[in-house]
């Protein structure tokens, strides 16, 4: 049982051209680790149940009958629909990986062996196999079914989010998902470059839990180093002060003063007499000891002037800065809004603007060619039905 499954990204220059990508992934991680394959360049083909990728229906908002979620992360693919506990559905996908370069799958213990999913991985050995799980395998949570937010909640990204005195809270974005599907993309490129060096067949996991846990960066390297268990800050920093929002006369400014030069800048800019003679807070270890305590003086000079103002007096004076926006004003943004991050993708509903990728290859961001498709919409094609 052998066709054509025809040229895609001809000529596109990109780097992952020629490379076929076979995704089972559902929801976030896995598809977001294929699309960013599909962003450089690889064809790849998204297989789905008969009843389709849950996040199809994780709304609202919709946009048409798909959810915006499913289009957030389901570009650049091609689309079949098949059974694999149907013999000739199963016969059809396993055709389709020997022709696959590399498989990203997210299937649970439990759906890999009740779908022969290791019968499938056998019939192309050479295949890169990016499997996205939610622990490490042959865990005790490895078999157990995990979400976004239960990463979260488990990896203690949580509980170093939020108030000192308020509950954890979890990350307003898919944090865990986002990561963990940044470490498939790169198993899977890591995978690809392995076969080029002759070494194919590289079997790779991306473990929710594990790949939370390394965004804790150094708030876990200081646990492990000292013992001492980070505690909730809101939105201060562990080990740099002042490093936080400050409140002006109509809301509010981040600084980020990471340096005592960047401080004695900051302190120049302010022209408090009382500050700029003051030898308490001239070093950082100084300035995170008393951190409350210079909150609340800073607060009460910046709150004397507007958010523009302020913006203006810190550019000037070269302090770290940044207004606070929320998600129409981080796309208002002159960089955003008069550059090229923001495009428009196709969909089975029409066009709709989106983002393309963060990255830019050479001085150029990659176009976006093709947005997310039908359930289904490639089987004639593909599975030559």
């Amino acid at each position: 049982m052998v066709w054509e499954l025809g040229d895609v990204n001809v000529g596109s220059g990109l780097p992952l051209e020629g490379v076929r990508v076979l995704d089972f992934s559902r929801v976030l991680a896995g598809p977001l680790a294929a699309m960013i394959a599909g962003d450089l360049g690889a064809d790849v083909i998204k297989v789905e149940g008969p009843d389709g990728d849950p996040v199809r229906s994780l709304a609202p908002p919709y946009f048409g009958d798909d959810a915006t979620y499913y289009l957030a992360v389901n570009r650049h693919r091609r689309n079949v629909v098949a059974d694999l506990r149907d013999p000739k559905d199963y016969a059809r996908i396993e055709a389709l990986v020997r022709m696959a370069d590399a498989v990203v799958e997210n299937y649970l213990p439990s759906q890999f062996d009740s779908l022969d999913i290791a019968g499938l991985r056998r019939a192309n050995p050479d295949c890169v196999w990016v499997s996205i799980t939610p622990a490490s395998a042959g865990s005790d949570l490895a078999a157990l079914p995990s979400f976004d937010v239960l990463a979260q909640a488990r990896s203690g990204l949580m509980g170093i989010t939020g108030e000192a005195t308020g509950p954890p809270t979890k990350v307003g974005a898919p944090l865990a998902d986002v990561i963990t599907g940044l470490y498939g993309a790169i198993a899977l490129v890591t995978g690809l470059y392995a076969r080029l060096a002759g070494t194919p067949g590289r079997h790779f996991e991306a473990p929710l839990l594990e790949s939370t846990m390394s965004s804790l960066i150094n708030q876990a390297q200081g646990f492990l180093a000292t013992g001492v268990n980070p505690q909730r800050l809101g939105n201060d920093h562990p080990s740099i002060a002042p490093y936080g929002p400050v409140r002006t006369r109509d809301g509010l400014v981040m600084l980020a003063v990471g340096t005592d030069a960047q401080y004695a800048r900051l302190i120049k800019a302010l022209g408090d007499a009382a500050l700029s003679t003051s030898s308490r807070w001239g070093r950082n270890d100084q300035r995170v000891a008393g951190r409350d305590e210079l909150r609340d003086i800073l607060d009460e000079i910046f709150v004397t002037r507007s958010t523009s103002e302020w913006l203006d007096v810190l550019a000037r004076a070269g302090v770290p800065h940044a207004p606070i926006l929320d998600v129409a004003g981080a796309f208002s943004q002159a960089t955003v809004s008069d550059g090229d991050f923001v495009g428009q993708m196709d969909t089975p509903h029409g066009p709709v603007n989106t983002m393309r990728s963060p990255l830019r290859i050479d001085g150029v961001r990659p176009a976006v060619r093709s947005g997310p498709r039908r359930l289904g919409e490639d089987n004639a094609e593909l599975l030559g039905e």
